[in-house]
C-alpha cells in the first residue's frame, strides 16, 4: 500500500524538519518560525483559521499540491536586456549564469535574516524563514550610484522555494533594481525582501512577475527609510494562478518617501493581491500609491491599502488610489483602503474606482474604421500608461512595456 501524500502546512513542516539540520543561519530564530507556522497553518486553508489580512485571498488551492522538488529544470533567463543580472534558479544562486555585482552576497554564504521582518505575525513570512536556502545580500556604501542591476529567479515544476533577500543602501547612495520572476509549470515562489533605505538615499525597485499561470507567487517585502531617503516602487503582475505582493514600509526618519504604485493584469481565473502598510512613524514624511488592475475572464483582483500615521508623525502626505478596469461581466475586485490616524496636522486621502471600457470612447474609434480589439487594445493601454510613465529609466519601461503588449496580444488572439 503506498504512503499518503503529505500536503499543506504539514508538508512544509516536514521538509523543514528533513532539512533543518543544513540549513545556514539562526536555527533558534528558524526553530521559532516553524512553530508560529504550525500555529497558523496557511492562510485560509481550513475553514477554522480565518486571518483578516487573508479576507479575501485564500491559500486552500495551494493546500492541495504537493511540492516533491522540482521535476524540470528551467535555466533559461527570462528577458536578457543587457543588465548586470544575479541569477537565482528554484532559490538557489546559479553563478554561471550571473555576472559580478559589487557588493553582492549569498545568503548561503552570509546568512542575515534582517531586523524587520515578523514571522510570528505572517505565516508566509514563517514559511520563508524556516526553509531559506540563498538569497541576495546587496550592499551599497555610501554616496554610491550602483546603476541598474537585475535580479532574476527562476522556478520549475514541481518545487517550492523561498529566497531570502537583503537590500541595504547606505547614506547618499543610489541603486536601480529590476526584480524579474519567471518559470515554468505548478509551483510555489515565496520570497521574502528587506529593504533599508539611508539618510538621503534613493532606491528605484521595479518588480516584473511573470510566472507560470499555474504558479504561485507570494511575496513579502519589508523597507525602512530614513531621513530624507526614497523607495520608489512599481511592480506588474501578468501571470501566476494566485499571486500576492504584500509591502510593510516604515518612514522612520523627518522627510522620507515613499512611492509603492503597481499594476496587476489578470485573466482566466487568475488571482491576484496587491496588498500595503505604510507606517509614517517621523514628521513631513510623504508617501504615495496608484494601483491599477485590469481584469478578464473570471479574474479576481484585490487592493488592500493601510496608512498608519504615528502620533509624532505631523505634516503627513499620504495619499492611495486604486482603479480597476473590468474587461469581463464575470471578473472581481475587492478594494479596501484604510486610513489610521493618531496625528491632527496630516493630508491623508484614499479612493477607488471601479469601471469598464467607456462605450462612446469605443464607438469614436470604431467610427474611424478602427477595428474592435484594436479599439479596446487603445483604450486599455491609455489606462495603464500614467502607472507605466511613474518609471522613468528607458530600458525598464521598455521592457515593461513590451510585456504589458504581449499580456493583452495573448488576450487578444
Amino acid at each position: 500500500m503506498n504512503a499518503p501524500v503529505t500536503l499543506g502546512a504539514p508538508a512544509f513542516l516536514a521538509r523543514y524538519e528533513a532539512l533543518k539540520g543544513g540549513l545556514p543561519g539562526d536555527s533558534a530564530l528558524r526553530a521559532s518560525a516553524a512553530a508560529a507556522f504550525r500555529a497558523a497553518g496557511l492562510p485560509g486553508a481550513t475553514r477554522d483559521r480565518r486571518i483578516e489580512a487573508w479576507k479575501y485571498t485564500s491559500l486552500r488551492p495551494l493546500a492541495e499540491i504537493s511540492f516533491a522538488g522540482p521535476a524540470i529544470e528551467h535555466r533559461d533567463v527570462p528577458l536578457d536586456i543587457g543588465i548586470p543580472s544575479l541569477v537565482f534558479v528554484d532559490g538557489v544562486f546559479d553563478a554561471a549564469l550571473s555576472a559580478s555585482v559589487p557588493g553582492f552576497a549569498c545568503f548561503a554564504d552570509q546568512p542575515d535574516f534582517g531586523t524587520l521582518t515578523w514571522p510570528d505575525r505572517e505565516p508566509l513570512v514563517a514559511l520563508n524563514t524556516m526553509l531559506a536556502e540563498d538569497g541576495a545580500s546587496l550592499q551599497i556604501p555610501d554616496n554610491v550610484d550602483a546603476g541598474v542591476i537585475r535580479l532574476v529567479s527562476i522556478a520549475s515544476d514541481g518545487g517550492s522555494s523561498h529566497p531570502r533577500h537583503l537590500i541595504r543602501l547606505g547614506a547618499g547612495a543610489r541603486l536601480t533594481l529590476l526584480e524579474v520572476f519567471g518559470g515554468n509549470g505548478t509551483y510555489l515562489h515565496n520570497p521574502v525582501t528587506e529593504v533599508h533605505v539611508a539618510a538621503g538615499a534613493a532606491l528605484t525597485h521595479v518588480r516584473l512577475q511573470n510566472e507560470s499561470t499555474d504558479a504561485f507567487h507570494l511575496a513579502t517585502l519589508y523597507a525602512e527609510i530614513a531621513d530624507g531617503g526614497e523607495y520608489d516602487g512599481f511592480t506588474l503582475s501578468l501571470g501566476g494562478r494566485t499571486t500576492r505582493f504584500e509591502i510593510h514600509a516604515l518612514l522612520s526618519g523627518p522627510g522620507a518617501t515613499a512611492h509603492l504604485n503597481g499594476a496587476q493584469l489578470l485573466s482566466g481565473t487568475q488571482h491576484g493581491d496587491f496588498t500595503s502598510v505604510v507606517r509614517h512613524a517621523a514628521p513631513g514624511c510623504a508617501s504615495r500609491q496608484t494601483v491599477k488592475n485590469v481584469l478578464a475572464g473570471h479574474s479576481r483582483g484585490v487592493f488592500q491599502g493601510r496608512i498608519e500615521v504615528a502620533r509624532g508623525a505631523q505634516k503627513t502626505d499620504g495619499y492611495q488610489m486604486n482603479q480597476a478596469l473590468l474587461l469581463s461581466p464575470d471578473a472581481e475586485i475587492d478594494s479596501k483602503p484604510e486610513l489610521e490616524i493618531f496625528a491632527d496636522d496630516v493630508k491623508c486621502s484614499h479612493g477607488a474606482t471601479v469601471g469598464e471600457l467607456d462605450a462612446e470612447q469605443l464607438f469614436y474609434l470604431r467610427s474611424r474604421g478602427i477595428p474592435d480589439a484594436e479599439a479596446r487594445a487603445i483604450l486599455v493601454r491609455a489606462f495603464l500608461a500614467e502607472a507605466l510613465d511613474v518609471v522613468k529609466d528607458d530600458t525598464v519601461r521598455g521592457l515593461l512595456e513590451r510585456s504589458v503588449e504581449s499580456w493583452w496580444g495573448r488576450q487578444a488572439a
